[in-house]
């Protein structure tokens, strides 16, 4: 099942707060970025993020989930109507996560 633009958007009201949110859409579902950085993304209209220490430190209750079969777990993130605790989660987990690879020239 694909994600819907409606979730999206709320998401990203949501993060709304953080400078640099971003999105690409990938095969129906929605990978987001923050200041250049792949945070996690949203699988069939769920928010998950990438299981880095800080996440999980700042989740007391991580429950792990695959976006999709064949996937690594992701942490899933419940607390999507609060903007205080996503812009904190975003924030703590960005020194974790790794930088984009640099692209290829031709």
């Amino acid at each position: 099942m694909a994600s819907s633009k409606e979730y999206l958007k709320y998401i990203l009201e949501q993060l709304s707060a953080l400078d640099e949110i971003s999105y690409r859409s990938m095969m129906g579902e929605f990978i987001i970025y923050y200041r250049g950085r792949i945070v996690g993304g949203i699988y069939d209209n769920r928010l998950l993020v990438k299981p880095v220490k800080a996440a999980i430190s700042y989740m007391k209750t991580a429950q792990y989930e695959l976006p999709y079969e064949g996937a690594k777990e992701m942490l899933l993130v419940d607390e999507v109507d609060s903007k205080e605790f996503l812009t904190g989660l975003f924030h703590v987990m960005y020194e974790e996560l790794p930088a984009p690879k640099p692209k290829k020239k031709k």
